[in-house]
């Protein structure tokens, strides 16, 4: 019986300890941080997009609204700014086009590469350094 008691006891106390680790871990002020600028990055990667694509309203999956049927979307800080990939396209019946954007320390955008077999995004590209259109 003392066994049984303790056990319980036993079980009881690393809940709680697991409990209290967890919640403390999911609202550390330095998590809440990083989050948010992810969120504020994956904002500004969508109005480069836009901007790049000519295309005012493009439908985008990414880190903010991701859909497992298109694809995985990441979002990651790297040493000298940020990186996030993820899926466009424009509005009707166009078919999903991948992109991974580069964007600098200072929130400029260093590099587009998309996956589009779109002829004037080609065209544009050969004159636009931050843009790579791949086929």
């Amino acid at each position: 019986m003392n066994h049984r008691v303790g056990s319980i006891v036993f079980g009881l106390a690393v809940g709680l300890v697991v409990a209290a680790w967890s919640y403390q871990w999911l609202v550390s002020p330095e998590k809440l941080r990083e989050r948010s600028e992810q969120e504020r990055i994956v904002t500004l990667a969508r109005a480069h997009l836009a901007a790049k694509l000519g295309v005012d309203d493009p439908e985008i999956v990414d880190p903010l609204a991701p859909q497992r049927k298109v694809g995985k979307v990441y979002v990651f800080r790297t040493a000298d700014g940020w990186e996030v990939s993820g899926f466009y396209r424009r509005r009707g019946e166009d078919r999903w086009h991948a992109f991974l954007m580069s964007i600098a320390a200072d929130d400029s955008l260093r590099l587009l590469k998309i996956k589009d077999r779109n002829d004037g995004l080609a065209v544009r590209s050969l004159d636009d350094p931050a843009l790579e259109v791949v086929p």
